[in-house]
């Protein structure tokens, strides 16, 4: 019979005191188990992707759930490929998420949004409420799929947040959603919005990929981009009304095909479909690479 894979995402600030022993014994545990994916132990907390058959996740999950300062760690799980990594990463880094924030020393636990659940997005979006959602993640990961009616940060990488609040000054005194892949991000995000006096701010409480799960084909359009070998996913990806709302940066028709321009300097991701390709692995930017790399250094930091 062939084995059915899972892909875990997780992650919890809480104060880790030994990062560096965490480290040793988590990557021994999942080294024994046999996943693959990337983990980054910080002491601040704990991020984490992993890929395993059903039977070792929920393994790993039996053990790493019975520590009591991750026995509450909201996991989110989606099907797997069997090769969504290429190896086993396990790393101390200073944060679990690099964000290079002035602010840096923000702590999520002190300060940070409101939690919304799926299911009070769902009924916001339903009873019309007002309320503006800002996407937090990267350029790229906004360019094949994002909630309806939300406004594009325009990052093109997670450390330019400093840079979007003169375009966000205009929501001040709104509620705002602050909305990413899993839900990480966005506890340093709304919590830099909170500390620079925005008033009424919330965070989708484990992020896209759970409102996805719960309301496939509702609210929001296209397909997450995701950081593994998977590059997209969706959960109603078979539905012949699903929108895609990605476009080759050639021909501009639909697609959700990206790659890495060729050039070693450049490495920009951007979507390019399969016809345009033409039979070549890869290709340069379209828009001129060299030059668009010193305009815009931020789009061309390492994904």
């Amino acid at each position: 019979m062939t084995p059915k894979f899972t892909i875990i995402l997780f992650y919890k600030y809480v104060s880790i005191e030994h990062p560096e022993a965490l480290m040793k014994e988590q990557k021994a545990l999942c080294q024994h188990l046999g996943l693959t994916g990337r983990m980054i132990i910080a002491k601040e907390g704990i991020n984490a992707t992993l890929e395993g058959t059903t039977e070792q996740i929920e393994e790993y999950l039996k053990d790493f759930l019975s520590r009591p300062e991750f026995a509450n760690v909201h996991i989110k799980k989606s099907e797997g490929t069997g090769n969504a990594f290429p190896k086993l990463s396990v790393k101390v880094r200073p944060e679990i998420v690099a964000t290079h924030l002035q602010e840096r020393d923000i702590d999520p636990n002190k300060t940070t949004g409101k939690y919304l659940t799926a299911e009070e997005l769902h009924e916001w979006f339903d009873t019309g409420k007002e309320f503006y959602i800002v996407d937090m993640r990267n350029d790229f990961e906004q360019a094949v799929g994002m909630f309806r009616k939300s406004l594009k940060s325009g990052m093109g990488n997670f450390r330019d947040l400093p840079k979007v609040l003169d375009s966000l000054e205009h929501l001040r005194n709104k509620t705002i959603l602050t909305v990413c892949t899993g839900g990480v991000r966005c506890e340093k995000a709304s919590g830099f919005l909170v500390a620079n006096g925005f008033a009424d701010v919330y965070q989708l409480y484990g992020g896209i990929v759970t409102y996805m799960e719960k309301y496939p084909g509702e609210d929001f359009i296209g397909s997450l981009y995701v950081f593994d070998n998977r590059l997209v996913m969706g959960f109603n990806m078979d539905d012949p009304k699903r929108e895609v709302l990605g476009k080759c940066v050639v021909c501009n028709n639909p697609s959700e095909h990206f790659i890495n321009c060729k050039d070693g300097f450049c490495h920009r991701h951007f979507i390019v479909c399969e016809n345009c390709l033409a039979g070549e692995d890869a290709i340069l930017c379209p828009m001129g690479c060299r030059d668009y790399s010193h305009e815009h250094p931020e789009l061309f930091a390492s994904i």
